[in-house]
């Protein structure tokens, strides 16, 4: 999830997502530029299961896919 869409940022988007029947479990990962002091914990607070910083390696993309996809 980006949160810094255009129109309905990251953070109202996943909270949409979460309110969706059936979609409370859907894994949302933060991939965002905001790296500030509270940016991952706001990302947790919208409901998101994860976060991921830009500029990220493959690597750790592919290690977060593998946590929440199996």
């Amino acid at each position: 999830m980006d949160c810094r869409l255009p129109v309905l940022d990251g953070y109202e988007s996943t909270r949409r997502i979460r309110r969706l029947q059936g979609r409370q479990q859907l894994p949302v990962i933060a991939l965002t530029a905001n790296a500030l002091l509270g940016d991952r914990e706001a990302c947790l607070a919208a409901g998101m299961n994860d976060y991921l910083a830009k500029p990220f390696k493959r690597a750790d993309l592919q290690q977060l896919l593998g946590r929440w996809l199996g």
